[in-house]
């Protein structure tokens, strides 16, 4: 136990405490967690968009400068993965349960309630394509970019740990091994914690609503704990196997069932609607991008709720993943050029999600607007089930899906625990058993408390909440990032 860091035992501690409050004292936990939610959207939703954008700009700023030469790495030394390797590694971060959960609901609900404008038209299909292209896209992986440059800069080109104080020395200096630093890494350890809390309670919820459709399953809290139960033996056990082992081929088996889905689907679903709707969608997402990203309705109060409730949600989210996801990137992405890594980050997945999201919302709003079935009314959780409904081989189908999300389950909770591993450890690349264990356990326990206390609801407020303090070390740390080009820039000139 003496190896152990402080600040394992700290973190530990404070997600035991949480989880204890969830458990005695649940409704004050959520009428909390939903004041505090309230609270940061109202006051801080233009915070949110502003530094989402920021970053987005920011990323191709830096990608076609001067500093796009730079290394991550020594000098002269090549990429640890070939191009074609670190590609598909880049699409498999970019998938995730979240892909399944979301991909037939979320645009028909836009249909259904659109940003604007009047509801279940073709106008509110094509917007609702457009905003889900927005959240899924090029903003969002902007995001993770300019994280992970600068977790792979500090780690190959600095050779420090991967921690996230650690990109705020060039502001703060020695004072990121301090207590400073410190609070600033525990931040990050709950911002994880409560990003993937929200991909492992949607996906206990997707998986129930799956067995509910396959088998009359219950579709409850109580079966989806004993889902997160099960899950959570598959991947302790997967995470004692070693990340080369357990995570590798989850991944595989990801990749290999997400594609087989993704062209079954597309095939045996309305394929020239589908495709000609993605056409069309897209182009116009990338042609009002600007605006999308920075919008508001201030004197409509309808629409200024739903930017709220849904973008400025998302922006949280991804926020609260940035320690997660842009470790997985930085890991893999030794010896690219700065230039050559953001392009391919922030391109690859979003278009691999704006493909995904185009050719399963598209199909939910053919049936519902076209066929007129109710799609739209539909749960989030069953909604692409129902769908499946509709197309042949449907048993089939919602199997395949159903496995899908289990193993993205196993993999998204075993990979968080090697993060929060390293994030408690010093950046350890090989984390104690023990170490991963304990956050595992804690990680699920509170998805489960939060889905007890509030479903989805108190999911979305605790990333809300933390995702805003970890905002605000992300523009810190783009600031040092910056310091450290330009005087890496300046010392190769001399």
């Amino acid at each position: 136990m003496k190896s152990f860091t402080k600040m394992f035992w700290i973190s530990l501690s404070i997600g035991i405490a949480f989880v204890l409050w969830g458990a005695i004292l649940p409704d004050q936990m959520f009428n909390v967690m939903s004041a505090g939610k309230s609270f940061v959207l109202d006051q801080f939703g233009w915070f949110y968009q502003f530094a989402t954008t920021f970053f987005f700009v920011i990323s191709l700023v830096i990608a076609f400068s001067k500093y796009g030469k730079i290394k991550l790495g020594k000098e002269g030394e090549k990429p640890e993965y070939s191009t074609s390797t670190w590609f598909a590694m880049l699409f498999s971060a970019g998938m995730g349960i979240g892909l399944l959960f979301y991909g037939v609901s979320e645009p028909v609900s836009h249909y259904s309630t659109p940003p604007f404008g009047e509801a279940n038209t073709i106008e509110s299909a094509k917007v609702g394509l457009r905003y889900t292209y927005l959240h899924w896209g090029f903003h969002a992986w902007a995001i993770y970019a300019i994280v992970a440059l600068a977790l792979a800069y500090y780690k190959f080109k600095k050779d420090m740990p991967g921690l996230m104080s650690v990109t705020l020395r060039p502001v703060i200096g020695d004072r990121a091994n301090g207590p400073i630093g410190m609070v600033v890494d525990i931040i990050a350890v709950f911002a994880t914690l409560f990003g993937v809390a929200i991909s492992l309670g949607i996906g206990a919820s997707q998986i129930n609503g799956g067995l509910n459709f396959l088998f009359d399953v219950p579709n409850n809290f109580g079966v989806q704990l004993i889902i997160m139960a099960i899950t959570t033996v598959l991947f302790i056990t997967s995470a004692a196997s070693g990340l080369s082992k357990g995570i590798r081929y989850l991944s595989n088996a990801n990749l290999i069932l997400a594609v087989t889905l993704f062209f079954a689907f597309l095939f045996l679903g309305p394929t020239q609607f589908m495709l000609e709707t993605f056409s069309a969608t897209f182009g116009s997402y990338v042609q009002n991008l600007p605006s999308m990203g920075l919008r508001f309705s201030p004197f409509q109060q309808e629409n200024n709720d739903w930017v709220k409730g849904w973008t400025i949600f998302y922006w949280a989210w991804w926020i609260s993943w940035t320690p997660f996801v842009s470790t997985f990137i930085a890991r893999v992405s030794r010896g690219r050029s700065v230039r050559e890594f953001l392009v391919a980050v922030i391109i690859a997945p979003s278009i691999v999600c704006a493909l995904w999201f185009g050719v399963f919302g598209s199909a939910g709003i053919y049936y519902d607007h076209i066929m007129g079935i109710d799609v739209a009314g539909q749960s989030l959780e069953t909604a692409l089930f129902y769908v499946f409904e509709q197309m042949n081989f449907s048993f089939i189908l919602s199997g395949v899906s159903v496995l899908l999300i289990l193993t993205f389950f196993v993999t998204s909770a075993d990979s968080a625990t090697f993060v929060l591993g390293m994030q408690t450890h010093n950046g350890s690349l090989n984390p104690p058993f023990f170490v991963k264990f304990a956050w595992g356990i804690v990680m699920v326990a509170i998805a489960a408390i939060l889905m007890w206390s509030g479903g989805i609801d108190g999911l979305q407020a605790a990333t809300i909440i933390t995702g805003l303090p970890l905002t605000i070390i992300l523009l810190v740390m783009v600031w040092g990032l910056l310091k450290s080009f330009s005087a890496d820039m300046k010392a190769d000139k001399k």
